[in-house]
């Protein structure tokens, strides 16, 4: 079987402290704050005030031609405050993980966002995300990273 898997990765400096930083990415009350309006994100489960190993998270999102999609993850690593991971479990994608490492320096943090992601659907899932999927995700991660940088950003 063959899988093409796909990487995106951004980095960023924020003037916030490794605790600040930590409570705003660890909740996912704020993905709609940092999300183009296309990409709306309904919580369905309940959620508790720290994240943690094990943890399912369900939601319904509207990513692409307005569809509301189910998607439930699962936080698979927490190392609070250095860094937790998320995968899908269930939804639109054959393989998702997403990496937030948190790194301190000397009056700012550093973010990455590591993503490694996978199609379905074969060769149409190939010619979907070469014509549709990459640019969503990329304008995704474009409008988190310019509300960051409006609202913390620093130039390092």
């Amino acid at each position: 079987m063959h899988m093409n898997l796909y990487q995106l990765y951004r980095r960023q400096a924020l003037t916030l402290t490794r605790q600040e930083a930590w409570d705003f990415f660890s909740s996912p009350h704020y993905l709609n704050q940092i999300t183009p309006d296309f990409f709306n994100v309904e919580i369905t489960s309940k959620v508790p005030e720290k994240i943690y190993t094990g943890l399912m998270l369900s939601y319904r999102m509207k990513a692409v031609f307005g569809w509301a999609m189910p998607w439930l993850s699962e936080i698979s690593h927490c190392d609070e405050p250095h860094r937790f991971v998320y995968q899908q479990a269930v939804g639109p994608f054959k393989f998702w993980s997403h990496e937030v490492c948190l790194t301190e320096q000397p009056g700012y943090i550093v973010i990455e966002d590591i993503v490694f992601y996978a199609m379905p659907l074969g060769w149409f899932g190939r010619m979907m995300h070469s014509v549709l999927i990459r640019k969503k995700l990329q304008r995704i991660f474009d409008t988190r990273q310019a509300y960051l940088h409006a609202k913390w950003g620093l130039d390092v």
